[in-house]
């Protein structure tokens, strides 16, 4: 009984200093361009998810029947449980609405490397903006974040594409409405599965050859100008790339992202600019993905609103720190240990623990009678700044012995003044 369930994860504590650190980069990232925090119960009712059918994540629910007989799952993500929250206050909120949030989310799915059946997910939106000035917003954010863990463009990129360029051509042959939602389910696993796979599943849903032929080249597109020819200069999906393109040249953070027109998100409420994260050297999965989702509301009954937004989870990005030495050494944090020498300065020792917490430090007090050998392991382990000794003879005169960790360097310290 060691083992936790398959696909989840113990934090130990050194894993939530480590986790902690990368939260807190979060967190800083999102606060530096103004988004506010948000929270929300992890069970929400089933229907939230199930209401449209046909999407890989409903196969991959934790849901059961509670003791009501009610219908609920754990939130597989944050976003269907945003609009929720939006929608019960419609009206009420001033736009635009900058929010972000970190939430444990949860499906079942196969285990494996970057991808477990919980993580943490990064969520950053913005609602009530049409223009893609609020898709670039979010990806300053997101470059924001990746500079401050120590990742450089030579590390990652970010492709960038839109919902547009697909819908375009796939009505162009035709294809819309359920049709246009299966055929970006497949095209999504085209970095997964081998071509003929794609090909296959591609003319399951009823693409001629000629139509496949057509889909597979405009997703080849690589270059804006390309995407003009193939499209048409009056192409509302040209015309937006070229704007987000133009801003983070403005922003200053060209070097980060690139067009790839095969980048489409496999969820069907993506409406315009969509974008994935990846790492230069393709060894692992996306490090994260977002974009825009105008019509999200009306599938859950409500009246519709511009957004646009990303998830980003924390296990992928933490395998490509660690692989690239980013990850810090991370002390427990605490600055000063307390000892007293024997049981009959044991009160003696929480007085001084006592007075060196209420003067903003923290303390960790030693509880039991140890030898001095193995007091100074602990203060190296835990690498503490200070040892704070209280033995007989200083004690006597109202004083207590100090030693500088980092220089080895002694001395009396009234007990007063410590």
């Amino acid at each position: 009984m060691t083992k936790g369930v398959r696909g989840t994860r113990d934090f130990y504590p050194e894993d939530m200093r480590v986790r902690n650190w990368l939260f807190e980069r979060f967190h800083s990232a999102a606060l530096s361009h103004g988004f506010e925090e948000y929270d929300a119960p992890v069970l929400e009712t089933e229907e939230l998810y199930t209401r449209k059918s046909g999407e890989e994540i409903t196969q991959q629910l934790y849901n059961f029947e509670d003791k009501g007989g009610r219908k609920v799952a754990l939130r597989p993500e944050m976003t269907p449980t945003l609009a929720r929250m939006v929608m019960a206050r419609s009206g009420a909120l001033a736009l635009p609405i900058k929010w972000y949030s970190i939430p444990q989310c949860w499906r079942y799915e196969r285990t494996q490397r970057g991808r477990g059946r919980e993580h943490y997910q990064w969520n950053v939106d913005i609602w009530g903006a049409e223009g893609v000035e609020a898709d670039a917003e979010l990806i300053s954010v997101l470059v924001q974040f990746f500079r401050s863990v120590g990742l450089s463009s030579d590390d990652l990129v970010i492709r960038v594409s839109s919902r547009k360029v697909l819908e375009e051509v796939l009505g162009s042959l035709g294809i819309s409405g359920e049709g246009f939602s299966q055929t970006c389910i497949v095209i999504d696993k085209m970095d997964k599965l081998p071509e003929d796979v794609i090909e296959a599943q591609l003319a399951e849903l009823g693409l001629d050859s000629e139509a496949i032929s057509t889909i597979q080249s405009v997703l080849s597109i690589t270059d804006l100008s390309d995407m003009g020819t193939a499209l048409g200069q009056s192409s509302e999906a040209v015309s937006e790339l070229m704007a987000i393109f133009s801003l983070a040249e403005s922003y200053g953070i060209s070097d980060w992202i690139e067009l790839d027109a095969s980048v489409v998100r496999g969820l069907a409420y993506y409406t315009g600019p969509v974008f994935e994260a990846h790492d230069r050297a393709g060894e692992l999965r996306a490090v994260c993905g977002g974009g825009r989702y105008d019509r999200l509301i009306s599938t859950l009954g409500g009246k519709d609103l511009p957004a646009t937004g990303f998830g980003f989870g924390d296990m992928v990005v933490m395998e490509l720190l660690q692989a690239k030495g980013l990850v810090p050494e991370m002390p427990n944090g605490v600055q000063d240990i307390v000892f007293g020498m024997g049981p009959e300065l044991r009160e003696a020792a929480m007085r001084v623990a006592s007075s060196i917490r209420t003067g903003g430090r923290s303390a960790d007090l030693i509880l039991e009678d140890k030898r001095m050998k193995w007091v100074f392991r602990h203060a190296d382990r835990a690498g503490a700044e200070r040892l704070v000794m209280v033995m007989p003879e200083e004690w006597a005169k109202g004083m207590v012995k100090v030693k500088h960790l980092a220089t080895g360097e002694e001395s009396e310290v009234p007990f007063e003044s410590l």
